[in-house]
């Protein structure tokens, strides 16, 4: 290699990291900001709500996060969990914590599931049209929350200016290592890359984690149904309720997945699926996001570079900065679990193998099926179907 394709090599990896150093301090910044959010108090404000709590099978935990969220410090809501396949053993779990809260209002509701290529908006359609109250609540089955959870989203409606609120999730590792790699993408960099999102500009997407929506805002948009083919109906619903005039509140509270990956092959359909739904919503987001990995570039720029002190500052600061990080995330997003810094090269070396592969093809896995995803968002189950279809 010539030295003056090296010099530019090295000089466009030093770019790169610098980006990436500057990425990581409002990270830092912005995570300990909405750490401080989330201990301020709330607008006393209420309105009857519905939860609607889609399920798909007999998940880890699935208990304990149906339970949560049928113990709520809030007057006035009902709970409807639904699954498409009457047989589904997740209805069980549903119908135990049904009995074990009586003063709460549960429905459940198996089998009605509607036609949709996203399933999960299959089941929801055939849930909703038994929801009582004008606030609609949705959040995933994995999904556990803390007693004042719906009080915290109905506070973000005071506003009348907003249609939809969110939440972001932390995510909680078991002990086996693809699990805290998992979790370690949802709370270094998944969450903390929404703050500094956030920060730059208006939040005009949800999470599946909890998508709150005003009952009539939902149907101006045309219902759920005008989500139905879409892989991203969370990225979705936000946009449509912010084409209608409305805002996308990022509601100051977290709440809990259990990442329950066991070996590295789920891990890596899952974060692949995560990656390319990203790709698809937000394309140039995405392709920048490349410049979050500060660790790699920092070490990219070492072994190019022919001055090791220079080298040895510039790995050493960025590795400073995203221990940082780390730690600023950990106590926010779950603070129930501990540090894990041996496995940060680890951690960022994966998720530039993801990166990547986002962009050699359009399929996913998801929930033991496979889909292709087209250039607008919409799943479909045939290749033959699918639009610039990529066969890896």
């Amino acid at each position: 290699m010539g030295d003056s394709l090296l010099r530019i090599l090295a000089g466009a990896a030093l770019l790169c990291t610098a980006a990436g150093l500057a990425y990581t301090a409002m990270a830092i910044v912005q995570t300990r900001r909405f750490r401080d959010r989330t201990t301020r108090r709330r607008p006393r404000f209420t309105v009857p709500v519905t939860v609607l709590k889609p399920l798909h099978g007999d998940e880890p935990f699935l208990h304990a996060n149906l339970a949560s969220f049928c113990e709520q410090d809030y007057r006035d809501y009902q709970v409807i969990f639904g699954a498409a396949d009457a047989n589904d053993p997740a209805l069980e779990v549903a119908r135990r914590v049904a009995r074990e809260h009586p003063q709460c209002d549960i429905q459940i509701i198996a089998g009605r599931a509607q036609k949709a290529n996203n399933p999960k908006i299959g089941n929801l359609l055939g849930m909703i049209g038994a929801a009582k109250h004008s606030l609609i609540v949705i959040a995933d089955s994995d999904i556990r929350v803390g007693r004042d959870y719906l009080q915290a989203v109905a506070s973000c409606f005071a506003d009348e200016r907003v249609g939809a609120a969110t939440c972001i999730y932390g995510g909680v590792p078991n002990d086996t290592f693809p699990s805290q790699l998992g979790a370690m993408f949802v709370n270094d960099q998944f969450a903390p890359s929404v703050l500094v999102a956030r920060a730059l500009e208006p939040l005009t997407y949800c999470f599946g984690a909890t998508m709150a929506v005003r009952a009539d805002v939902l149907a101006r948009i045309g219902g759920l149904q005008a989500l139905a083919d879409h892989l991203g109906d969370d990225y979705l619903l936000g946009n449509l309720v912010t084409k209608a005039g409305y805002r996308v509140e990022l509601c100051p509270y977290v709440v809990q997945t259990d990442v329950t990956e066991r070996d590295m092959r789920s891990l890596w359909l899952h974060e692949l699926r995560w990656a390319r739904t990203i790709r698809t919503a937000r394309p140039a987001g995405y392709a920048g996001s490349i410049l979050t990995y500060v660790l790699p570039f920092s070490i990219l720029f070492a072994l190019l570079s022919r001055s090791p002190v220079a080298a040895a500052a510039v790995v050493a600061l960025a590795a400073t900065m995203r221990v940082l990080l780390h730690e600023e995330a950990q106590k926010t997003f779950a603070p129930m679990t501990g540090t894990r810094l041996r496995l940060l090269p680890v951690r960022d070396s994966l998720s530039v193998w993801v990166w990547c592969a986002a962009f050699l093809g359009r399929r996913v896995a998801w929930r033991g099926d496979r889909y292709c995803i087209n250039g607008d968002g919409r799943m479909v189950s045939s290749p033959d179907e699918c639009n610039d279809y990529v066969t890896h």
